[in-house]
């Protein structure tokens, strides 16, 4: 094996050879699946498809493209679209087609980064495609609805791609340890250590295995010169902490921390101290914890605990949640961050959680009895005769926009008092305006 700087990366050196070794992607790899087929070459009157793999990095698009060239004698051409350009397409086709007139030997043409070529670029793809010419494997972090031009998305399929499991990330940094391709049984790792790369790979294959190189380089700069050590070289969690740059977060998103800290979270934006918000965000940040919950639970508390104080609040934060949704890590952070300022920052109020929790209890108990047949619907046939909307007083055609009329089934009217509006913010504004509309809408009955 090379050594030094002939020595190819650990992610490279560790790349499956076979369906066998992949880590993930059950779905699209289960057997008959048109991916599979298109691996294992598989024959028949369904000839193979070109195929446009989208996914986030590390989940094995490369690898995939790379098995599907390997199969059945085929040729492997790869490309970049961060530098090939219409004639280097061009010129692939051109060979590709000799290859098939005069050998039977197809051509797999792997482009990476599909989303970068201008529609230019891309129309060059589409004869060769049609014609099968080539099998294309093209890959794209960016959703091929929007960067990938209709044309070539109908001569191909879709397959998408999933981070990896964290116990498949486990798997695959397990296998590069003891693997003759990897560092074949001279380190060993331990768990901790093990489980803060799992952490900070979130779901990427690649960024793992490069991690897990870069500790071993430190595990073994630290051993003495010249020492006569025995077994394996061990690598620590601190050797992983110093390879990375990222300390080791004590956090188990599928355990009690995973709560823990995201209730501190909650309740540190409800007691409106940014710091410790921040804090508490950062640290599910760094521990790996899906941004997506991140964004829900400050939808939640943007309603639940700022409410009508500051009704933008609530704005800021289903902005923020579908942000996130769309732009990822590590920038998500910056929005997320920003949602949470503005809710611990924002004065509080509970009164519209206390209300529908109030009115919920009066549902569930029994109370409210029958729709005020002046409220029901009078929009069909036979309504008229039942008397529904008999009575009723059309807001808009009020003085001021408010009609003076029974609107709680009988059984709650005058007694009714759900939303209790506070004097914070700007429900400050909206504490006198719903008493006086009590008072116009239901006059003596308050």
């Amino acid at each position: 094996m090379p050594t030094g700087a002939a020595l190819p990366p650990l992610a490279v050196r560790m790349r499956p050879a076979s369906l066998a070794e992949v880590r993930g992607q059950t779905a699209v790899l289960r057997p008959g699946s048109p991916l599979r087929r298109l691996v294992e070459g598989s024959g028949g009157s369904a000839g193979p498809l070109s195929a446009i793999i989208w996914g986030p990095p590390g989940t094995g698009k490369t690898t995939l493209a790379h098995l599907v060239a390997t199969s059945a004698g085929r040729r492997f051409v790869e490309l970049s679209a961060v530098t090939a350009g219409v004639k280097d397409v061009r010129a692939v086709m051109e060979q590709a087609a000799r290859d098939r007139d005069l050998y039977d030997r197809q051509t797999v043409l792997f482009l990476d980064e599909i989303h970068r070529f201008t529609k230019a670029q891309q129309d060059a793809l589409l004869p060769g495609v049609e014609n099968r010419q080539v099998i294309l494997v093209a890959a794209t972090t960016e959703n091929p609805s929007f960067s990938v031009i209709a044309p070539l998305l109908s001569r191909s399929m879709l397959i998408t791609l999933t981070p990896l499991t964290d116990e498949e990330v486990a798997d695959v940094l397990a296998a590069a340890v003891v693997d003759a391709r990897g560092l074949a049984g001279e380190y060993v790792l331990a768990d901790d250590a093990a489980d803060h790369l799992v952490r900070i790979a979130g779901g990427d294959a690649r960024r793992a295995l490069t991690a897990l190189e870069a500790a071993a380089g430190v595990a073994l700069d630290a051993v003495p010169p010249g020492s006569t050590r025995e077994g394996p070289v061990e690598i620590t969690l601190a050797d992983t902490e110093q390879a990375v740059a990222f300390a080791s977060v004590r956090y188990d998103r599928t355990g009690d921390q995973h709560y823990d800290v995201a209730s501190a979270l909650i309740k540190s934006m409800r007691g409106s101290d940014v710091d410790a918000a921040l804090h508490y965000l950062a640290r599910m940040l760094e521990a790996g914890e899906d941004p997506r919950f991140i964004a829900r639970r400050v939808v939640i508390a943007a309603s639940e605990d700022v409410g009508m104080a500051d009704p933008t609040a609530l704005q800021t934060a289903v902005a923020a949640m579908h942000a996130v949704a769309q732009i990822g890590m590590p920038e998500a952070r910056i929005i997320l961050a920003q949602a949470v300022v503005h809710n611990a920052l924002a004065p509080k109020s509970n009164a519209a959680y206390t209300g529908i929790n109030e009115a919920v209890a009066d549902v569930r108990a029994g109370r409210g009895g029958p729709v005020p047949a002046h409220l029901r619907g009078s929009g069909y046939a036979g309504a008229a005769r039942l008397g529904h909307g008999d009575g009723y007083v059309y807001a808009h055609g009020e003085p001021d926009g408010v009609a003076r009329q029974d609107y709680l089934p009988e059984d709650l009217q005058g007694h009714t008092d759900y939303y209790r509006p506070t004097s914070r913010g700007f429900e400050e504004r909206l504490g006198p305006r719903w008493e006086w509309l009590k008072e116009r809408v239901r006059g003596a009955r308050g």
